[in-house]
């Protein structure tokens, strides 16, 4: 498993804390600092089966200030997301855990994060 996290978040430090607790072997991507790349976010979509306006964080000021909240959720509209969050990390939803059987799980709650654990 590897989770993608933000040092300051709490929801990630929690993740962590309960993959610890439970004895989880992972590896720890910071994201902000290691940026996924254009096709690494496409992977963890199609991991997640979601689109990268799922996995946006609207509110954040990087976010107003690209007006993210308005722009097109649909097919040909995909990539200019997913510029955005490859060209502005802050905005991806954290934390991203991808599990070995090559699905991933945003792992804000701790049942998502079990549920991490069990696949």
């Amino acid at each position: 498993m590897e989770i993608w996290i933000n040092p300051a978040c709490s929801k990630c430090r929690g993740a962590m804390e309960l993959l610890d607790a439970e004895g989880a072997d992972y590896t720890v991507r910071r994201y902000l600092e290691d940026v996924p790349s254009p096709d690494e976010i496409r992977a963890v979509l199609d991991r997640l089966g979601l689109e990268p306006w799922d996995i946006a964080r609207t509110q954040e000021a990087e976010a107003k200030e690209l007006g993210l909240k308005e722009w097109p959720r649909e097919a040909g509209s995909r990539e200019r997301w997913i510029s955005a969050l490859a060209g502005h990390p802050k905005l991806i939803q954290r934390p991203i855990i991808t599990t070995d059987d090559g699905t991933a799980v945003v792992a804000r709650t701790d049942e998502a994060v079990r549920d991490a654990m069990k696949r």
